[in-house]
């Protein structure tokens, strides 16, 4: 099993409308990288569903229930998408200044790539976050 984090704007698409929709497809990504992450996702893989903007913070977790394919937003061959379901809701937000202030989180993606809006983790880096909650 993998372990990743989406980035969405909670006025775009946020946790709340996860749950009531039960799965979306995580289309739109525009990134060569972030694309190269969601080909690499694996059904079941646990994904950590971060919200940006003004929130800036780990609010659940969800799961991939089908693997990438084709972006169903745009033609282009070379754009892919996922499709994600929620598993549960955190128990507390875990905001970007208390991953930042986690000295065995710093050399996640979420610190250094922090644009980056599908990045991987690690199962230390995963469960360290869960358990921050």
């Amino acid at each position: 099993m993998n372990y990743w984090l989406v980035k969405s704007d909670p006025d775009t698409y946020g946790w709340p409308q996860l749950l009531k929709d039960g799965q979306t497809c995580w289309d739109g990504v525009r990134n060569p990288v972030a694309r190269n992450n969601l080909k690499a996702m694996k059904t079941s893989d646990l994904v950590l569903f971060y919200h940006s903007g003004e929130d800036k913070a780990v609010i659940g977790i969800s799961k991939v229930i089908t693997e990438a394919y084709q972006d169903p937003t745009t033609n282009d061959q070379r754009w892919l998408a996922v499709d994600l379901a929620p598993v549960k809701a955190l128990k507390n937000p875990v905001t970007l200044a208390q991953v930042k202030s986690e000295k065995s989180l710093k050399h996640t993606a979420l610190v250094r790539q922090s644009r980056l809006s599908v990045m991987p983790l690690d199962k230390t880096s995963y469960e360290k976050i869960v358990s921050m909650a």
